[in-house]
């Protein structure tokens, strides 16, 4: 398979990216590394990035940024930026990319676990994660050609201990039972599925 990989050089994104590309073509897109540079903020480096790449099979996105902050002294601008980042950028990937994927293919977006268990500071993420899962639900049923779409939602990863001060109590889980749940939904079969990994 032709897989694209948005976040391919991020923490999670370059595990997923090995754990595919011994048997798959794996093209890495990263905001200032990869095959190809791109900005999910924007339709216009979306839209160019698919120009460039033309027909795939998979695409995986494990980018997307959210802010973490209190909630008494968060402002619009703040909060903005998990809905810019997080959730619009990868709701465009796959707007823009029905246009271009092959028949059966797939999209696998990232959320968290944040959706269905909230941590102070993290109100943003968890608003964004929430809209993420809704969006993959609403677009299974309407996705032609046999295209499928699910989210992966990992807790904490063991390779991010910069999180793990906003996450007490959460146990981190390995980089290898995430990769297993990017591997899940782009070898599956499911579609509008919510993979959790924690």
């Amino acid at each position: 398979m032709r897989i694209i990989i948005v976040g391919a050089t991020g923490t999670i994104g370059k595990h997923v990216a090995s754990s595919l590309e011994k048997n798959h073509e794996i093209i890495r897109v990263g905001s200032r590394s990869g095959d190809i540079q791109a900005d999910i903020t924007s339709l216009e480096s979306i839209e160019n990035l698919f120009r460039q790449v033309s027909s795939f099979d998979a695409l995986i996105c494990t980018a997307g940024d959210a802010y973490f902050g209190p909630w008494k002294t968060m402002t619009d601008r703040e909060f903005r930026r998990g809905i810019d980042s997080k959730l619009m950028g990868q709701v465009n990937l796959v707007l823009t990319g029905q246009n271009y994927i092959n028949p059966k293919g797939s999209f696998t977006l990232t959320s968290g676990v944040l959706t269905q268990d909230p941590v102070l500071s993290g109100a943003n993420p968890s608003a964004a994660n929430g809209a993420i899962e809704a969006f993959v639900r609403a677009a299974a049923i309407e996705l032609g050609n046999g295209v499928r779409i699910n989210a992966v939602s990992p807790t904490v990863v063991e390779d991010a201990p910069e999180y793990f001060s906003y996450f007490p109590g959460h146990i981190p889980v390995t980089m290898k039972q995430v990769t297993y749940g990017y591997q899940k939904s782009v070898l599956g079969a499911g579609t509008g599925q919510v993979i959790k990994v924690n």
